[in-house]
């Protein structure tokens, strides 16, 4: 995932090289939290579920083995994904670039790490803009 320029002073000069190690280098290639492989199509269905074509089976959203494959009425809500690998800092921390702190992760796992940094700055972003209405329109009509 490209840096924005903003941000850009927050990462170190050799993070392109960096991140080429932990996404190639030491995941493989993969997905360190599902295994999906990076720019390959892969057949995805609506709950996580993947086929992982290179061993033939089907996978959960955290990369187990199923026990059966899906049924059939199931796999015609199937879609086609290319997974990109991007390297992420665990704890949002971009002044950490170890080992430990940085991840290989596709766009779904991702996600669904930063998901309550998500909500987190969701949140704010309503209480400053409902507390920019009340400084400048006064306060809103109750409806």
């Amino acid at each position: 995932m490209p840096i924005r320029p903003e941000h850009r002073h927050f990462y170190p000069i050799d993070w392109p090289q960096l991140s080429q190690e932990i996404r190639f280098g030491r995941a493989g290639g993969r997905c360190e939290g599902c295994g999906r492989p990076h720019g390959r199509v892969v057949v995805c269905l609506e709950d996580g579920t993947w086929h992982d074509a290179e061993s033939g089976i089907w996978r959960d959203g955290r990369g187990r083995r199923l026990r059966r494959p899906p049924a059939l009425p199931v796999l015609a809500g199937a879609r086609l994904t290319v997974p990109i690998l991007a390297t992420c800092h665990r704890e949002h921390d971009t002044s950490r670039n170890g080992d430990r702190d940085l991840a290989a992760w596709c766009q779904r796992c991702h996600l669904i790490h930063d998901r309550p940094e998500h909500l987190r700055r969701r949140r704010l972003t309503y209480l400053r803009r409902k507390a920019l209405g009340d400084l400048f329109l006064g306060p809103y009509p109750r409806s």
